[in-house]
């Protein structure tokens, strides 16, 4: 019998490379999005069932599990990929952002996760993804809204990881380095605002995010990640997704605060 996963944030990048990646492996698989009806490749395929969800409508989220259930019969695995990038100066977003970023990336995922804990629990059995990000372990200027989310997903899974572990559950953290994905169009929210102290640093940050020597590496590597992830039978917690992830990650272990933040700094030219 085919095994299940439900996906949030489906509908592009790491979301709809891992259905895809899943669906060619014989998993049914139930991709979710806030706008099914603009999907033009998923629906297409075999044993994938569109639903609606936004993580900030319980709801969706109900709904969408309760469908997935009725039409494959038990879910198997839940990844939480929904999410977006809030970058730039704290002082230039308001209150509004600094909201929907953590009631998106941290809340919502809480929210998405404890509807079906119910259901794992019921069967003994299930698999927590939680897409992080190095931005979980490490981070870059003007991404405190960012990486406070992240790092909080990292601490959310990792309590989890002993709980669940409690009722047959695994949970797993994947953190992928710099990916190809449409994060910098609506998947990222920067606001460079207009105070001059902070420009240089924009500029530079901007920069350096552009360089066409960066590594950058496709959803389709962080989607064969996720199903090791899943399918390895381990309880290992982290796996890195990019050579970038691991060359950043290795660093920030072995280095000082200081040494990491002089390499950090030297690679923003102002």
């Amino acid at each position: 019998m085919s095994k299940t996963i439900l996906i949030t944030g489906a509908s592009s990048g790491i979301g709809k490379a891992t259905a895809q990646h899943f669906q060619k492996q014989g998993w049914n698989v139930i991709a979710t999005m806030r706008s099914p009806e603009k999907d033009k490749e998923l629906n297409d395929l075999e044993n994938v069932q569109l639903e609606k969800l936004d993580v900030l409508d319980l709801a969706s989220i109900e709904t969408a599990i309760n469908n997935g259930i009725s039409r494959f019969g038990k879910i198997d695995t839940l990844l939480n990929n929904a999410g977006y990038g809030a970058y730039g100066p704290l002082e230039s977003f308001p209150r509004e952002n600094i909201v929907r970023q953590f009631n998106t990336n941290v809340i919502g995922l809480m929210d998405v996760t404890k509807a079906i804990i119910p259901h794992f629990r019921k069967n003994k059995s299930g698999v927590i993804v939680n897409i992080s990000s190095i931005g979980g372990q490490m981070t870059f200027p003007l991404g405190s809204l960012y990486h406070g989310t992240k790092f909080a997903v990292e601490g959310i899974s990792e309590s989890l990881h002993y709980e669940m572990k409690e009722i047959g559950v695994k949970v797993k953290i994947v953190e992928p380095g710099f990916i190809a994905t449409d994060f910098g169009g609506r998947s990222f929210d920067f606001q460079a605002g207009d105070i001059e102290g902070y420009q240089p640093l924009i500029g530079a940050l901007m920069k350096q995010w552009q360089n066409p020597n960066n590594t950058v590496s496709p959803p389709s590597l962080v989607a064969e990640v996720i199903y090791t992830a899943v399918t390895d039978g381990t309880n290992q917690l982290r796996y890195r997704a990019g050579e970038d992830a691991n060359f950043l990650l290795d660093s920030r272990k072995k280095m000082s605060d200081a040494e990491f933040f002089q390499m950090m700094n030297s690679q923003m030219e102002k």
